[in-house]
Formats: structure tokens, sequence, C-alpha cells
């Protein structure tokens, strides 16, 4: 009772198709998977970014003089 089985998520799924139509859902899903790929390779920019700079950070040296306290 608490689950659904195969046969009601087919028929939800057949409802949904004759709401919405095929056109539209593809377009959705286009739309969605687009999104998850520009988030990814937002991440990826992030990433690189970071570590480049990390990179750069920790390439610079300080030359400095040391002097004694009198």
């Amino acid at each position: 009772m608490g689950s659904f089985s195969i046969w009601h998520w087919l028929i939800v799924l057949v409802i949904v198709m004759l709401v919405f139509g095929t056109k539209k859902l593809r377009n959705i899903g286009s739309d969605l998977g687009g999104a998850v790929k520009g988030f990814k390779e937002g991440i990826k920019e992030g990433t690189e970014k970071a570590s480049t700079s990390e990179g750069a950070a920790s390439n610079k040296t300080i030359d400095v003089d040391a002097k004694e306290k009198l």
C-alpha cells in the first residue's frame, strides 16, 4: 500500500505525455541537460582557477634582508 507499482508509474507517465506532449517534454529535458552541463563547466573552471592561484602563490619567493635587533 505504501509504494507504487510499475503500472502506477506507467499510467502517470502516459498522463504527463498526454498533458504536455512529447515535444515540450523533450525541450524541458534538453534545457535541463544544458543547465547541468553549464553547472559542471562552471565548477571545473572554478577549481582550475583555484588551483592556478594556489600554484602561483606557492611559486612566489620573497627576498628580504634580515637585520639584527640591537
